[in-house]
C-alpha cells in the first residue's frame, strides 16, 4: 500500500474560530454506554472500519450503537474536500483498500444488521471517484447478507455521471445525497460542491429508478423561506425522503452556529414537507442523515 505523504490530517474547514454558543436543553444526549455499544465498538475496531458516527461526531452515536447499528464510512477517513461544517478530516487520502468491501460485509453479518447504511468520504483524486469500491461494497454486503436492506449516502462524483451509474446499476434500496444547506449558503458551507449539481444527482437517481433521499442542516444562517425552497427544489427533482436537523459546530475552527432552531419549527417544516408531496420527512434537532434510516424505505405519510 502506498504511504500518503501527508501524515497529519487537518479539520475540514478554513472558517475562522468563533466562540461556541451554549446548547439548549433539547440538544442534550446521553453518553454512549451498555453492552450493545461495546460490541459495536469492538467489531468496528477489530475489522479496522471507519464510521461516520465517530468521524462526524454524531450526537446519536450512543443511541444507534446501543441498538446495535452503525453507519459505515468506506474509502478511508480522510476527505479531499474541506466543507466548513464537517468534522471529517481533510487531506490526501491513503491508497484504496480493495479488501474493505468484504470487511464491511463481514461486520454487517456479525452485527446481524437488518438495514445497513453506508457512506464515504469524497475521493476527488480518483478517476472513478471511488464508485468501483462503492459498487463492490454493495455486492459484497448482499452476497453475505441477502436479507439486509441498504441505504447508500453517496458523494456527487464531481458530476462524472458514469460513476453515478455504477451506483444505479447495483440498486441499493435507498440512495441518498445531501444538499446540506440552502442555495445562498452553499459556497460557504460546501466549498467544492454545487447546489444544482446536487439536485441533478437526485434527479438522475430518480430517473434510474432509485428511492431518493437528501438532508439539510439548519442553524447556519438560512431563512425559513430558503429552507422551504430547498425542500421544494428537492421534491421537484424527484426526492422521496428529506431529513432536517440542527447543525452543531464540531470545533471552534468550523462554521459557527448562527441559531438553535426550536423543535416546534422542525415540526412545522415537517408538515410543510408532507404538504408539498414529499414521501417521508424526518425533522428534529438531533436528526442526522442516517437517523431512523430503516424507516425511510417506506412511506412516512401514515406515521406522521
Amino acid at each position: 500500500m502506498q504511504e500518503s505523504p501527508i501524515t497529519t490530517a487537518t479539520p475540514c474547514s478554513t472558517a475562522p474560530a468563533a466562540p461556541r454558543t451554549k446548547k439548549p436543553d433539547w440538544l442534550r444526549v446521553k453518553l454512549p454506554i451498555g453492552e450493545s455499544y461495546k460490541q459495536v465498538r469492538n467489531l468496528v475496531d477489530t475489522h479496522k472500519l471507519h464510521t461516520i458516527c465517530e468521524s462526524g461526531n454524531c450526537p446519536n452515536m450512543g443511541e444507534c450503537w446501543g441498538a446495535g447499528t452503525a453507519t459505515f464510512m468506506i474509502l478511508g477517513n480522510i476527505c479531499t474536500r474541506s466543507c466548513g461544517f464537517c468534522a471529517v478530516a481533510t487531506g490526501r487520502p491513503e491508497a484504496v483498500d480493495w479488501d474493505e468491501p468484504q470487511r464491511v460485509a463481514e461486520a454487517i453479518y456479525l452485527m446481524k444488521v437488518k438495514h445497513a447504511v453506508i457512506t464515504s468520504v469524497d475521493r476527488d483524486e480518483l478517476k472513478d471517484g471511488g464508485s468501483i469500491i462503492w459498487a463492490n461494497t454493495i455486492k459484497a454486503v448482499r452476497a453475505l447478507n441477502p436479507d439486509t436492506t441498504l441505504e447508500t449516502l453517496i458523494p456527487d462524483f464531481r458530476g462524472q455521471w458514469e460513476n453515478l451509474e455504477r451506483i444505479i446499476e447495483v440498486a441499493p434500496e435507498v440512495v441518498s445525497h445531501n444538499l446540506e444547506t440552502v442555495e445562498r449558503l452553499t459556497k460557504q458551507v460546501r466549498i467544492q460542491a454545487k447546489y444544482y449539481r446536487s439536485l441533478e444527482v437526485i434527479r438522475r437517481l430518480k430517473d434510474g429508478g432509485m428511492r431518493t433521499k437528501s438532508g439539510i442542516m439548519l442553524g447556519l444562517g438560512e431563512t425559513k423561506e430558503e429552507v422551504v425552497q430547498a425542500m421544494q427544489d428537492l421534491y421537484d427533482n424527484g426526492c422521496d425522503v428529506v431529513t432536517l436537523g440542527q447543525y452543531l459546530q464540531p470545533t471552534p475552527k468550523h462554521l459557527p452556529v448562527v441559531r438553535f432552531v426550536h423543535p416546534d419549527e422542525f415540526a412545522e417544516l415537517r408538515e410543510i414537507g408532507y404538504n408539498m408531496g414529499l414521501d417521508y420527512v424526518e425533522s428534529g434537532p438531533l436528526v442526522r442523515s442516517s437517523y431512523h434510516a430503516e424507516k425511510h424505505i417506506h412511506s412516512g405519510r401514515l406515521v406522521k
